[in-house]
């Protein structure tokens, strides 16, 4: 016979306690909402935390939707309270400062107080009669960032985390510029429009540009940025540099276009080495999820840790998985034994044909990069052109004079059988425009035979000033640049860029073709792309001349994982 394993059951009815406050360590009181078995004895307990508002997460009652449906809700993150409470753990929610109905101020994007705020509140819940003193991390997203600064300042009473769909690891990169290319992402966050409705639970949150700045300083940048023309495309973007009060975490994001000690100071990568519990990493193989996941993964000190990636962002409220998470908190905070750490250590998630594969490392051990050569007549090929000096040429224009998307596509004939990419694609691009700056687009997708329109599948940018190699954050499985000092590109002359794409993994099923685009600016409206995080464009007009010869072999790097029979 197997080996048995056991898992918590909805045995309890639960209580809930609304706003009590607890008092942090510099005498804020932070807001949360108590979820406990309706019984007198001790249970470990779970936490989640963030800016979006406690109530949003539980009250008004919805049932989960799928990205892109008319009353879908990015913010619902934490969890369901009521599964893990019934099922024997205390769930408590929480407000960061400034936010929802925890009192203080939120002084910019990832507060360092979000992690010691966090640190103390988990020290109080291991104190309550309701509580074994063991305390576990949960929720995705912006809570799974909030249990990275917390784990960091190491809790005492912490026993095991899992973060799922992070993207703070690093969030000048992997979050907010892309390629050092901003992105609009949080001014949808901030306001609660498209795609997080909801989004912050505002009630006093402030820039921490206008509180750390001297205001003649600051008025020259703010000056200096409304008189590029770039921002004339972005009429809210020009009035929030003028308004900032209206989108205090863009304001600040705005101004810092490049990386700098503003970034460094919330890049929670720069302390992992810090985490000193079990680690549960998860979340989608897509978006810029799948960078910070993979590059936490590969970062983290000598820990018990597990990675699990999914095709496509979750459900909200957020309720799938739960199972699987029960797992790894009954093993972790209970002594349970669930045969979670019995199981591979990896596990992800393809799609064109949805299959689970497993793994010891990722990227995969047996990863095969593999190079795809721009060619004539719009092909990619697996041999380089070695005498076609004749560039491929595109024109980009102002947002404000054409809604086109200029663009290069190269094709691959239909495949004679499938493969599988797993992993961030890679594209090495020799460019001529005839400006010192320019945006690079790249877009990876997957042409079906059957007339549907191209599936995307990752895309990458690069701000052409920001092309320089970091080769000290470069990995195996990332293209990592200098973005702390832009250097502008010579007119005429052809120049190398390397630009990192967002991971998927997908089977490319036999007769499928691989496309790649090249552009250089962001349409909202392009109905193939589904882009509701825009990208800052330059604002043109800019010739853009693709190379592709013996000495200038512009191809796609892409990581193929061959698929056990």
């Amino acid at each position: 016979m197997g080996k048995e394993y056991e898992a918590s059951q909805p045995i309890y009815e639960v209580i809930r306690e609304e706003n009590v406050m607890v008092e942090v360590r510099d005498g804020i009181h932070i807001a949360v909402d108590i979820y406990r078995p309706k019984d007198d004895g001790k249970f470990p307990a779970l936490l989640a935390m963030s800016p979006y508002g406690k109530i949003s997460q539980v009250y008004p009652v919805t049932p989960p939707m799928p990205f892109g449906s008319s009353i879908f809700e990015a913010s619902c993150e934490s969890g369901d309270p009521f599964y893990f409470a019934s099922r024997g753990y205390v769930f408590v929610i929480a407000d960061h400062r400034g936010t929802g109905d925890s009192e203080g101020t939120m002084y910019g994007f990832m507060d360092y107080h979000e992690g010691e705020d966090g640190h103390d509140v988990v020290e109080w819940m291991a104190k309550q009669d309701w509580c074994t003193g063991k305390v576990g991390l949960c929720g995705i997203c912006y809570f799974a960032n909030t249990q990275m600064q917390i784990a960091v300042t190491q809790p005492p009473s912490l026993v095991c985390m899992a973060p799922w769909e992070i993207y703070g690891d690093d969030p000048y990169v992997h979050a907010n510029f892309d390629g050092g290319v901003q992105s609009l992402f949080y001014y949808g966050l901030y306001t609660g429009t498209y795609p997080a409705r909801v989004g912050y639970g505002i009630k006093n949150i402030k820039s921490w540009m206008i509180e750390n700045t001297d205001p003649d300083e600051l008025k020259k940048m703010v000056d200096e940025m409304c008189e590029d023309p770039k921002w004339a495309q972005y009429p809210y973007m020009y009035h929030l540099l003028k308004y900032p009060e209206k989108n205090p975490l863009l304001f600040d994001m705005t101004l810092n276009p490049n990386d700098n000690q503003y970034w460094r100071d919330r890049a929670v990568i720069e302390k992992i080495d810090k985490i000193n519990v079990p680690i549960y990493v998860g979340g989608p193989n897509f978006s810029f999820f799948g960078l910070s996941q993979i590059n936490i993964w590969n970062r983290l000190p000598d820990v018990p840790k597990k990675l699990r990636l999914y095709k496509d962002m979750g459900m909200r409220p957020w309720k799938d998985d739960h199972d699987e998470l029960l797992r790894w908190y009954d093993y972790w905070l209970k002594g349970m034994e669930t045969g979670i750490m019995d199981e591979p250590t990896v596990r992800y998630q393809t799609g064109g044909k949805i299959l689970w594969h497993e793994a010891s490392a990722y990227p995969p051990e047996d990863t095969q990069w593999t190079e795809l050569y721009l060619a004539s007549l719009g092909k990619l090929e697996e041999e380089p052109e070695l005498f076609n000096d004749w560039p491929d040429t595109f024109t980009t224009e102002p947002l404000t004079v054409s809604n086109e998307r200029a663009m290069l596509t190269y094709v691959t004939d239909p495949l004679s059988e499938d493969c599988m990419i797993t992993g961030g694609a890679q594209a090495v691009i020799y460019g001529e425009i005839n400006n010192d700056e320019t945006t690079w687009r790249i877009d990876l997708r997957e042409v079906g035979n059957d007339g549907a329109p191209p599936l995307p599948l990752g895309q990458g940018w690069l701000r052409a000033q920001h092309r320089a190699i970091d080769e000290e954050k470069s990995s195996v499985y990332e293209v990592r640049h200098d973005h702390s000092t832009p250097v502008p590109v010579p007119a005429g002359e052809i120049v190398r860029y390397d630009i990192q794409l967002r991971p998927c993994s997908h089977i490319f099923k036999a007769g499928t073709r691989i496309r790649v685009d090249i552009s250089a600016n962001e349409i909202p409206t392009d109905p193939e792309t589904y882009d509701v995080m825009w990208h800052v464009c330059p604002d043109g007009p800019i010739t853009h001349k693709i190379y592709r010869d013996a000495e200038h072999q512009s191809c796609i790097r892409l990581p193929i994982v061959p698929i056990k029979k």
